[in-house]
């Protein structure tokens, strides 16, 4: 677990070094719905009200026959939010998990991923009747500038170890900026 003294280390850090600063690449909205048709559409809608953007679906990539679910069928919706709109997207969505995410979302890179239960958590969003209630899971990736290397097109190369983000800066950076708490254990 992280310390008081564990987060001003990485502040003085950031402080002396600006490229080392992390900070939110992209924030993924997911809601799986399992079927295609009206629940999906339900969904899409109630996502572009949340996020201020068009969702898109994805498809199944085998048939369950179980669950009724055929491959290449519409089942799912999400959204990607980049630059203020994420910013001001997470800020709400943390709140909506109480300011508190557990230590196990968190994967070794520095990204982590949590859910909400009911939609209607997320602070300024209204109940409609004839769109229901839906859960969603947001998927946060954090990076640091410098990592384009990664990405364009030309003189790709790697991001160095020494310079790739940790889980315990991503929680120190987390716990600076937007407040959060990091729990022990798997969350509620």
């Amino acid at each position: 677990m992280l310390s008081a003294e564990g987060v001003e280390d990485f502040k003085s850090k950031w402080q002396k070094n600006p490229m080392l600063r992390p900070r939110i690449e992209k924030v993924v909205v997911n809601c799986s719905v399992g079927k295609s048709g009206e629940p999906l559409e339900k969904a899409m809608k109630i996502i572009e009200e949340i996020t201020g953007q068009k969702p898109c679906f994805r498809r199944a990539k085998k048939t369950i026959r179980d669950f009724g679910i055929r491959r290449k069928e519409p089942i799912a919706c999400l959204v990607t939010l980049r630059g203020e709109r994420a910013l001001e997207f997470l800020k709400r969505a943390l709140e909506a998990v109480d300011n508190k995410i557990p230590a196990s979302s968190f994967d070794k890179f520095g990204n982590f991923s949590f859910g909400i239960r009911e939609h209607i958590d997320i602070p300024g969003t209204r109940y409609s009747p004839d769109l229901g209630i839906i859960g969603m899971d947001v998927c946060v990736s954090l990076c640091r500038p410098g990592y384009r290397v990664k990405y364009r097109r030309r003189s790709r190369s790697r991001v160095g170890s020494k310079h790739r983000l940790t889980a315990e800066e991503a929680m120190a950076f987390l716990r600076e900026e937007f407040g959060v708490e990091i729990t022990e254990g798997r969350g509620k």
